[in-house]
């Protein structure tokens, strides 16, 4: 991601990476300690030197490792020579910290510096008011490109497109458009594209560099120019957007307002940031933990993981219910009490197998209607062949360690449904969370828990009394 970013990859390897990280990873305590120190003398010559081969995002990381306090300082010394592109690369709350403590003015000075989608990152975050106050610093071009895609909804390609972008019209000839960006100061510094445009500013199609470069100076545009097949509209989702990176192995492609016209590009740097910032967030969510990250305070934490807290408590007071159901029945078997939970431990982590394979293939678009059926029949298939496998290795284990057969069979049999009722739910949940418009991520855990742990002590107990007689 980081070698799309800004830089190419022979820069990024020239980078002093091997001497600020240690072999984890990590910022060495060493590197930081001298930073912390340049921060506490104000050295700012020093610490210039320090970090002024650093690329933006180990940048990133560094400003990530510095206490609160730091941060500010360090941007404060740096003055002019502070990279703003490095704040993309932090958690939001750090970069909203840092930008909240600095000037308008100062803010609306680095903005001008920075590429358009970059701007549009750091100004999504703040105010409408401070907002209106930075656009109104900035140079009248400048300023209508930044307001159009922040009128854009957040997590569209509108918000990440780059506003910055080459177009000719059709007639031109290939020798026109090189003089063009030869001449041209205002171009944007990498571009593989030079898109095609009517007078009105319709998109009419592209040309890669390879082509122009391969043509003669007289041949026109239009005669090497191919259709965009893949243009994106301006409000289309963002995830929606990187699929169809990933689908048709784009670079960049065009992206179009409501009317066909040609308002920015979106390029393969910024999809993969989205491809990344959406992974992270399906992985949170699957844990009921939403958007949270290692910035937050102690009571947005808190705050972000109650909702789903709550709910897990309702359903485990189900599954407390059915248990009491059996009361007298594991009052005269005690062994029942210690194999309960081994019923339905299995059956959780057999479900949350499921719901992991089900939950990724519906935001990749792998299950549709289409092959559900096929799908829920493996999975049957996987939970009836797994239960018995298991069934088979715990009723032995069972009805050797309390010298009952009896034990043993029950706890076999009881196996073998909640594992088929894992499997069934840990599919079937997502897809009807999907189906009636709820993110299968968020809400799934918590439902197909609720399952195992009803239907594996229901079962396990209720085979217990009717076996023994004890109804």
């Amino acid at each position: 991601m980081d070698d799309l970013h800004g830089v190419d990859k022979d820069q990024r390897n020239a980078s002093p990476e091997a001497d600020i990280y240690n072999e984890g990873g990590a910022i060495r305590a060493s590197f930081l300690q001298t930073i912390s120190d340049a921060l506490d003398r104000r050295d700012a010559a020093a610490l210039k030197r320090e970090i002024e081969d650093l690329h933006q995002s180990e940048m990133g990381d560094l400003i990530e490792a510095l206490q609160p306090d730091q941060r500010s300082d360090l941007v404060t010394l740096l003055g002019a020579d502070f990279d703003f592109t490095a704040l993309t690369e932090v958690d939001d709350n750090i970069r909203a910290e840092i930008v909240d403590a600095m000037p308008n003015e100062q803010i609306a000075q680095a903005v001008q510096e920075l590429d358009s989608d970059d701007a549009v990152y750091i100004l999504e975050d703040l105010d409408e008011e401070d907002q209106e106050a930075i656009l109104a610093q900035l140079p009248f071009t400048e300023r209508v490109r930044l307001r159009r895609s922040l009128d854009y909804p957040e997590e569209t390609a509108g918000r990440r497109m780059q506003t910055e972008f080459v177009a000719v019209p059709a007639f031109w000839s290939v020798g026109q458009t090189i003089d063009y960006m030869r001449e041209d100061g205002n171009l944007p510094e990498r571009f593989s594209q030079i898109f095609v445009i009517d007078p009105t500013f319709k998109l009419l199609g592209a040309v890669d560099l390879d082509q122009v470069l391969r043509s003669k100076r007289g041949v026109r545009i239009e005669e090497v120019m191919h259709e965009t097949r893949h243009a994106i509209p301006a409000t289309m989702d963002q995830e929606e957007a990187a699929r169809e990176f990933e689908q048709y192995d784009l670079l960049s492609a065009a992206v179009v307002d409501e009317n066909e016209r040609l308002v920015g590009v979106l390029t393969i740097d910024d999809v993969v940031d989205v491809i990344q910032q959406e992974a992270e967030e399906d992985l949170l969510r699957m844990g009921g933990v939403g958007d949270e990250e290692l910035s937050d305070s102690v009571r947005d934490t808190s705050r972000s993981r109650v909702p789903w807290l709550l709910v897990n408590l309702v359903t485990a007071f189900l599954a407390a219910s059915v248990i009491n159901l059996f009361e007298g029945t594991i009052e005269q078997i005690v062994a029942l009490a210690v194999l309960m939970p081994i019923v339905a431990g299995m059956g959780g982590n057999a479900a949350s197998q499921t719901m992991t394979v089900t939950v990724r293939a519906l935001a990749t678009r792998d299950l549709d209607i289409y092959n559900a059926g096929r799908i829920i029949r493996r999975e049957m298939g996987v939970g009836l062949i797994n239960g018995i496998l298991f069934a088979v290795l715990i009723g032995c284990v069972a009805g050797f360690w309390f010298g009952d057969i009896n034990i043993g069979g029950v706890i076999a049999a009881a196996m073998v449904i909640n594992m088929f009722a894992a499997a069934l739910g840990g599919i079937l949940i997502p897809l009807l969370l999907d189906k009636v418009g709820a993110d299968p991520a968020v809400s799934s855990s918590v439902f197909v828990t609720a399952v195992t742990d009803i239907v594996g002590f229901f079962a396990f107990l209720g085979l217990a009394t009717w076996w023994f007689g004890l109804a």
